[in-house]
């Protein structure tokens, strides 16, 4: 089955940092940890031995982290860091030293509400740019459907879904249809887990979809 855990709802850049923390009163060590590194030194074993900052149980790894998570000095530095170069900074806490190992694009997943859907399928440039999922059982959709949505049955999941990413750009922003938003987010979830990164799910589904936004559409 798919996973149904609701993921968070966000869009942006995350980077993987690590990084060693003195005071400012052993300041004077930064240039040594730097020749180390240059000399072939891991900063994680720099970091074990003299970061006073808890990640040193870590090996200074701070993991994913986005804007907004860190002190305004250190996340200026750090977004604005090449990757695998060591950097310096300083903060309230003191000097860091520090490097970006790896950055990647946040994922997004939101509702997007009947009304804002009804709007964008008036535009015929949206059936060129967007995908559209219908995640009903084929009986529900001759009951009622949109144009333009590729039926996927979920209890068909085992068979559409080893060819998803053949199928469909995980690049392109995809829409995901049920009947109330319930499968449909369950399916949204599972394709980020696939590389998908602009989900949009059809929020209380086709059912909101016929009362809120376009009455020509039957309920059921």
């Amino acid at each position: 089955m798919v996973p149904s855990s609701r993921l968070e709802r966000r869009g942006g850049r995350e980077i993987l940092v690590q990084h060693l923390l003195v005071s400012e009163d052993n300041q004077k060590l930064l240039p040594e940890f730097q020749e180390r590194i240059s000399g072939g030194t891991d900063l994680s074993e720099l970091a074990a031995e003299h970061s006073i900052c808890p990640s040193k149980e870590n090996g200074g790894i701070l993991g994913w982290v986005r804007k907004g998570q860190m002190v305004p000095e250190f996340e200026e530095a750090a977004f604005s860091a090449p990757l695998n170069k060591v950097v310096q900074c300083k903060t309230k806490f003191g000097y860091h030293l520090f490097q970006v190992l790896s950055e990647k694009e946040e994922l997004l997943l939101q509702d997007i509400d009947p009304n804002d859907l009804y709007v964008k399928m008036q535009d015929p440039i949206f059936f060129n740019e967007a995908q559209l999922i219908d995640v009903r059982e084929p009986e529900e959709v001759a009951q009622a459907s949109l144009p333009g949505f590729q039926v996927l049955p979920l209890q068909q999941f085992g068979s559409w879904s080893p060819e998803i990413t053949t199928k469909f750009d995980p690049s392109k922003d995809t829409y995901v249809l049920c009947h109330h938003g319930v499968r449909s987010l369950q399916v949204a979830n599972w394709l980020q887990t696939q590389g998908f990164k602009r989900v949009f799910n059809v929020s209380g589904g086709i059912h909101a979809y016929a009362v809120k936004a376009d009455a020509s559409i039957p309920t059921y």
